[in-house]
């Protein structure tokens, strides 16, 4: 019963909060177990598409347990041994003697999607390279004559070891940008989220659901001061309206994405002065639309 499994990056005292007595006593509440069930379908949709098959996902999961297990679940100054990780968990004290010195994987950004983010974060906040409606400026390929700003500028005003061309090349295989028939690099999506790429994009839905799950698991558990977590919902709308929606909300996200963005910059800047740059934080927007069943069995039948 995968009832810990939200908690990874959690701080000890929301972890300890979760695991008092009366919760251990009375075992994981029915609501929580649907909550899981539903989370469970898209991503044991995803994995099945991937070839992931079940007893991979299931050493994975334990790993997972005895990782936290591990690293945050610990009562006292004690080490934590073994046999009281099995306790927790469920996991047998041979699965746990194995996976607990297991080495994790990375979880910093990869190289190339920090300088992506970077490049792109520019892009679209600094004014040099936006329109008059703060949109990202189509940006000639290189700098010339009466130029306010270019491609190769921006590549290069964030890092000297890598060349503008080879950042080009890799963007344009993801999709993120395409060059015009005047020679300017367009930012095909604001923001990156490359349209090819499964790695790159592997990272970005494992980092944002990652916190959006903390955001809410950290609501569920009555943690003050709660975080942000709200959603607009309506099941009686048509396929047309929906993309009305769509559409509005990308307009509309797009513009709170970087009003976010200016502001976190300005922020970086004065805490790294100051010395007190020592939290992160996520805020993102989604869209998700789909035929509703229950609706669409509901409606008439033409005869």
């Amino acid at each position: 019963m995968p009832s810990n499994l939200f908690v990874v990056n959690f701080p000890t005292r929301a972890i300890m909060h979760f695991m008092d007595m009366k919760t251990a006593a009375a075992g994981p509440p029915v609501s929580l177990m649907l909550l899981l069930q539903r989370l469970l379908r898209p991503l044991v949709r995803l994995i099945l598409t991937k070839g992931f098959t079940y007893p991979m996902l299931l050493d994975l999961l334990k790993s997972v347990y005895v990782r936290i297990a591990k690293e945050e679940f610990t009562l006292d100054a004690k080490r934590q041994t073994d046999s009281r990780i099995s306790l927790l968990t469920g996991v047998h004290r041979k699965d746990v003697r194995r996976l607990a010195h297991e080495t994790s994987g990375p979880d910093s950004m990869p190289a190339n999607v920090s300088l992506g983010s970077q490049l792109i974060a520019l892009w679209m906040s600094g004014p040099e390279y936006l329109d008059k409606r703060g949109h990202p400026r189509r940006l000639p390929r290189v700098a010339g004559k009466g130029d306010r700003a270019s491609f190769e500028a921006l590549v290069t005003s964030q890092s000297k070891d890598i060349r503008p061309r080879a950042v080009l090349d890799e963007w344009q295989r993801l999709g993120i940008v395409h060059v015009d028939e005047e020679d300017r690099v367009c930012l095909n999506v604001e923001g990156f989220v490359p349209e090819k790429g499964f790695d790159e994009k592997a990272y970005y839905v494992g980092h944002n659901v990652h916190d959006h799950l903390a955001a809410g698991a950290h609501n569920l558990l009555d943690i003050k001061p709660p975080f942000l977590e709200r959603s607009v919902y309506s099941d009686q709308i048509s396929e047309a309206s929906a993309q009305e929606l769509a559409e509005l909300c990308r307009e509309l996200g797009m513009q709170i994405l970087q009003t976010v963005v200016r502001r976190a910059q300005e922020l970086e800047a004065r805490d790294a002065a100051n010395n007190t740059a020592t939290t992160r934080m996520n805020f993102g927007i989604y869209f998700f639309s789909e035929r509703n069943p229950e609706t669409a069995e509901a409606r008439p039948r033409n005869t």
